[in-house]
């Protein structure tokens, strides 16, 4: 603490069956309440040893278990006990966890020795992030399920501006109605959203983050260059995805383009 009765910072450790999502939302509020509390990001530690292990487990409701979905929300992910482990074993391991979160920055570490300045500081939920976001975005791959209907990370781009009203409308029937299915008929369920979007008759990129059902935009205080250059991408991280269905969607719901695709989502039934 620099000064008497001010924290520096907070480090809210979770157990081990906690949602990470739930806890994250209690701090993650609009600026006009006032408060001087943020939230900096979410750290996921995984054991070398048991990881595969717990990753694999399967629920009886047919739900992602727990170290699915705190690998999935994570900002960072730390691969600890790499001492103890073969590197096949760890290859594999570390195969995993980037098919479920392929937007979150695995740190291997013994004895769990992290320098801070990884860890801390993170800005991954503010504007700040978005400097070096879009960049970051392009090498983001949509990579298949490492188990049948688990957790996966998908990512498309679409060229042009959106109107901000119809992507909330398309983050909404993600994240609130739930009601966009995929070619098998399954709901999707995002519970990690990231992007740069180009909102119409505005400058600036405008950064979207969402975890659970709980989402913002916000302007980051990069400029698009010039028209051509302008775009969307997005990466989520969810059940049942499906990136076709998603971009196309996103290109009906929310682009200056939707009419050419409206007949072909009316034939489709993507909405219930």
């Amino acid at each position: 603490m620099q000064k008497k009765g001010k924290f520096d910072y907070i480090l809210l450790e979770t157990t081990g069956l906690a949602d990470p999502g739930a806890v994250a939302s209690i701090f993650w509020v609009d600026a006009e309440l006032g408060m001087d509390i943020y939230l900096d990001g979410i750290i996921t530690v995984v054991d070398s040893k048991y990881g595969l292990k717990h990753l694999a487990e399967e629920k009886p409701d047919g739900l992602a278990n727990e170290a699915t979905r705190q690998v999935a929300l994570a900002d960072i992910i730390l691969i600890n006990k790499t001492d103890l482990v073969a590197e096949e074993d760890l290859n594999k391991l570390r195969t995993t966890i980037r098919s479920i979160n392929g937007l979150g920055k695995i740190l291997e570490t013994q004895r769990s020795r992290v320098d801070l300045s990884n860890v801390l500081d993170l800005h991954a939920f503010d504007s700040i992030s978005g400097i070096s976001l879009q960049e970051k975005l392009q090498y983001v791959p949509t990579i298949q399920p490492h188990l049948d209907k688990s957790i996966v990370t998908v990512t498309f781009e679409a060229p042009g501006n959106a109107k901000e009203e119809n992507l909330n409308v398309f983050i909404q029937n993600l994240l609130w109605e739930k009601n966009v299915k995929n070619k098998d008929d399954y709901c999707m369920e995002v519970i990690r959203l990231k992007g740069l979007v180009s909102i119409k008759d505005k400058p600036q990129q405008v950064i979207v983050q969402g975890v659970h059902e709980l989402y913002d935009l916000e302007e980051t205080p990069v400029s698009w260059k010039d028209d051509t250059e302008r775009t969307n991408r997005l990466v989520l991280i969810g059940r049942y995805l499906d990136k076709d269905i998603l971009k196309q969607l996103f290109i009906a719901t929310v682009t200056e383009t939707e009419k050419q695709w409206t007949t072909h989502f009316k034939e489709d039934q993507v909405f219930t």
